[in-house]
């Protein structure tokens, strides 16, 4: 037989109890009731409820003291925290206290019934195991997809290379984790990888980024700096953005590379040095180059080994590993409990398209981590814009815009062809097949259908050589 759930209500006011009451037996949930924290404590040294749901503002013991007492002698029981004095602090005190769920009053039924059942579910959760000081190893990047092992392998091939290498792609697609991981298996491995996004320096501080500087070259240059390539001397030098760099430095990088010296800002005794560079760039430097927004050689020389990284979309075969391993790693950092994804989840983060790629994905599993009551996420947890975005109807499937959507990103250097020479006919053929079926094959009634007439139909079912 199945143990029937029993959830503990606290508060002093009679008429939020008997409505809290109502509503968990109307889901064949049994209740307790406590007009004081004092009682409850009492009470759990004989029997331990699956939920408690309590008031903050209590004559006695007040509920921010009841909830430090649970959380000290039964860490494991999820309380529910109510209150009509809603506010940041105590809110914020609830949750560093352990609740499980914050309810300012007046409060929906609805909403009551949908945390209590949540916590109820947290509470046939087997704790979790007591995190270690160290975090269990992981790849150094995650990736089954045949995308991915295209990556590996080509990080694999230049192992023992120390070439120029130029990574592209979306934003937030991993690439100065490949760049560390090319650096890490290289000759170069045991000396120093320098990185430098130069869209994030200021344009006129970015020569004495690169180059360093002389005492004295500009005002406010109190004494000698030393410059990313010379920090870089005998090891890799990570630029990232590369397509943001100004033309004037393009120039003096363009020299860099190819003699292997330069001058620092002020200075006139040239520095020798022996720096690999992988360069990073979410731009399409052809299209600058034809633009002449970037130089031409220095592409070329840039250009010598090109690492395309794939965006998420098109490795949707790697979300469950990205997004387990994302969340184990917030928890540990942030002295949480891990999170489960559920099937239904993971199902939503494999049609999303994630525009932000896996940094966009790395965030939204930290904020999970912060935000869910629950070890099990459920879709309820998920950020507003990426279920909004699916368009679910009321099956849970995807909308028809979304698929078109992802349909056209991916055929989106794929096929020379324009994508409405492709989508127009597919979506033309599939419409006069439905109407088609719908009428038991009268053109008439199924022109009207489609809102043409049948003269029209009869042309288009010929101009797309279709079987009717």
């Amino acid at each position: 037989m199945v143990k029937q759930h029993e959830v503990w209500i606290v508060d002093d006011d009679r008429s939020i109890r008997w409505v809290l009451e109502r509503a968990l037996e109307r889901e064949r949930i049994a209740t307790r009731s406590f007009e004081n924290a004092d009682k409850v404590i009492e009470r759990l040294t004989k029997a331990e409820p699956d939920v408690i749901i309590t008031d903050v503002r209590m004559p006695g013991t007040d509920g921010l003291a009841l909830l430090d007492h649970v959380q000290h002698d039964h860490p494991n029981l999820p309380t529910i925290v109510m209150t009509a004095y809603a506010d940041l602090d105590r809110a914020v005190a609830a949750f560093q206290g352990g609740a499980f769920e914050y309810m300012p009053k007046p409060f929906d039924v609805d909403d009551v019934i949908n945390i209590v059942q949540r916590a109820l579910r947290k509470a046939q959760e087997q704790p979790a195991a007591e995190a270690s000081g160290k975090l269990a190893e992981v790849p150094e990047i995650i990736g089954s997809s045949s995308a991915m092992q295209e990556v590996f392998r080509a990080i694999g091939r230049l192992s023992n290379s120390q070439m120029t290498v130029l990574l592209t792609g979306e934003s937030g697609t991993g690439k100065e984790l490949v760049a560390r991981a090319l650096h890490r298996h290289s000759p170069r491995g045991r000396n120093p990888l320098i990185a430098l996004n130069t869209a994030a320096i200021p344009r006129d501080l970015l020569e004495s980024e690169l180059f360093g500087h002389e005492k004295g070259a500009f005002t406010g240059a109190a004494e000698r700096r030393i410059g990313r390539f010379e920090q870089a001397d005998g090891g890799t030098l990570f630029l990232d953005e590369i397509g943001d760099m100004p033309a004037d430095l393009q120039t003096r990088l363009l020299r860099v590379l190819a003699d292997g010296e330069f001058y620092r800002v002020g200075g006139h005794q040239p520095i020798r040095v022996d720096v690999r560079v992988i360069a990073a760039t979410h731009q399409d430097l052809e299209q600058q180059v034809e633009l002449g927004e970037f130089r031409e050689d220095l592409f070329h020389r840039l250009n010598v080994i090109r690492l395309p990284l794939p965006p998420l979309r098109k490795r949707v075969e790697d979300i469950e590993a990205l997004a387990d391993s994302f969340l184990r790693a917030a928890a540990h950092e942030l002295g949480a409990e891990p999170k489960h994804l559920t099937d239904e989840v993971i199902g939503v983060m494999r049609r999303y398209a994630w525009p932000g790629n896996v940094r966009q994905l790395e965030n939204v599993c930290r904020r999970i981590v912060i935000m869910a009551p629950s070890r099990e996420i459920t879709t309820d947890d998920l950020p507003r814009e990426i279920v909004a975005e699916l368009g679910h109807d009321e099956s849970g499937a995807p909308g028809w815009e979304q698929a078109l959507k992802q349909w056209a990103e991916q055929q989106i250097g794929r096929s020379e062809r324009p994508l409405l020479d492709e989508a127009l006919p597919a979506f033309e053929t599939t419409m006069i097949h439905v109407a088609l079926a719908a009428t038991c094959g009268r053109r008439q009634d199924a022109a009207k259908l489609l809102g043409w007439g049948r003269n029209t139909l009869t042309r288009k079912i010929k101009e797309l050589s279709l079987d009717v």
